[in-house]
């Protein structure tokens, strides 16, 4: 999975260096997939888990030892009137043994070991695929997030700008006519009011890209300024499965579901597991010990027997084992009988979280209809609050209405321009929940 990942984010690498100063959302995700912690411990712990599914980790090649073992005595027979060997003697010897172990039969338990293992490297896949999921919702998320306080910050920005020239215009106008002053210090007011909304706005919107680079690991010492220029749009149109298909595909294709039928799977597996134990082991275990021994007398031995002697044997064997377990307390049937509540607790949690799935999916859904069709609502209304908003300008550069009225559809074209970019994102945070709720979101950066 992650070499199709690292891929992917070679190719897309390849348009980030071509445009350094731009930056898309599905290149913030390949960012951070290439650099972020937590999947590349996921990607080891993968790694492990496919390194342990042998059929040598589960026990069916025979295992062989060899073991030595290097022997001194000293033996003083000078007070022992019943030995042949009176005097000090001394005993030097090696054993060297090759032990080989077979099993023969186990109650199957190396076909179920190694089932086991098969379903944990799954298991491993599976969790690793629940990271890449987690990742991808939280970078467009937040990637988002930033998105909106950017066009929040460029919103401002532009009040600020018609604001600085409508204050300037009135103070040579004042100067030179005479001009009301309450009317210019309410221009003043206003001025200052939109230039502290500016700097607000631009401070969380540097925050949001500060987060962006965190989850894309990127090194948090550099400064705001070397971040790329954000280039995606909030407002696109996001094309919904039906709902119908979207239920289907969550059925079949959610990792937290798939993930609880892989436990399942493995409870199974325990049950055969425990039941193994009923049955009887057969094992062999064939052994070659040569041993190498050497005698000599030290001090006061017999004179009519050598110095030193050296002796050398070799021993072959070859042993069958079988074990039954006839009574022990009922364990072994204790074993089976709880890994089956095991599993059938498992099988609940599955339709647990099948019916908690399928209200969540019916309620992103119904949200989702529903931030959609405020989006178009507040479009409109923007376009009304937009028109109200420009119209007032010119009638306010002609003295036709004052700055108290201007401040006022000025309040409601911003309240309403926020709203709308509001709108925008929660439908677009509505969107990735219910893409990765049916499994969509993790197909399409796994491809």
């Amino acid at each position: 999975m992650h070499k199709t990942i690292a891929i992917l984010f070679f190719l897309n690498i390849l348009q980030i260096h071509s445009q350094s100063d731009s930056l898309s959302a599905k290149q913030a995700v390949f960012i951070a997939l290439e650099n972020n912690f937590d999947l590349q411990i996921s990607s080891l712990q993968e790694e492990i888990s496919a390194k342990n599914n042998k059929w040598s980790e589960a026990g069916l090649f025979p295992t062989v030892t060899l073991q030595v073992g290097q022997n001194n005595l000293i033996q003083d027979n000078t007070k022992n009137p019943f030995t042949f060997t009176p005097g000090i003697i001394l005993n030097q010897g090696i054993a060297p043994a090759l032990v080989a172990n077979v099993n023969l039969f186990s109650g199957f338990q190396v076909k179920i070991n190694k089932q086991r293992l098969e379903q944990l490297e799954t298991q491993s896949q599976g969790n690793s695929a629940v990271v890449l999921e987690n990742l991808v919702r939280d970078v467009l998320k937040t990637y988002y997030l930033a998105l909106l306080q950017k066009d929040r910050s460029e919103f401002y920005e532009n009040l600020l700008a018609y604001s600085r020239k409508r204050l300037r215009y009135n103070e040579i106008k004042n100067e030179y006519s005479g001009n009301n002053s309450l009317e210019l210090l309410q221009l003043k007011n206003q001025y200052l009011t939109d230039s502290t909304n500016f700097l607000l706005q631009n401070l969380s919107y540097e925050n949001s890209l500060r987060n962006l680079k965190l989850l894309m690991n990127n090194d948090e010492n550099d400064s705001i300024g070397q971040l790329p220029v954000l280039t995606d749009n909030l407002n696109f149109v996001t094309e919904l499965i039906e709902y119908s298909e979207l239920k289907r595909k969550m059925l079949y294709e959610n990792q937290n579901l798939k993930n609880q039928y892989i436990n399942l799977q493995l409870q199974e597996t325990n049950i055969d597991f425990q039941r193994s134990f009923l049955y009887p082991t057969l094992g062999l275990q064939l052994s070659a010990n040569p041993s190498y021994g050497r005698f000599q007398q030290l001090n006061g031995g017999n004179p009519n027997m050598p110095n030193s002697l050296s002796t050398q044997s070799l021993a072959y064997s070859g042993n069958l084992t079988l074990r039954y377990s006839i009574y022990n307390n009922w364990k072994s049937k204790r074993a089976v009988e709880v890994a089956k509540i095991q599993t059938t607790i498992t099988e609940l949690n599955i339709e647990k979280l099948k019916a908690t799935l399928t209200v969540n999916l019916s309620n992103l859904y119904s949200l989702y209809a529903i931030r959609n069709n405020l989006v178009n609502v507040s479009t409109q209304n923007l376009e009304y609050a937009e028109k109200a908003y420009d119209l007032a300008q010119k009638r306010f550069d002609i003295g036709a209405i004052n700055s108290v009225e201007l401040q006022v559809l000025q309040n409601n074209y911003q309240n309403t321009q926020i709203q709308h970019l509001e709108n925008l994102y929660n439908r677009l945070d509505t969107y990735i929940d219910l893409y990765q709720m049916s499994g969509n979101l993790r197909l399409e950066y796994q491809k």
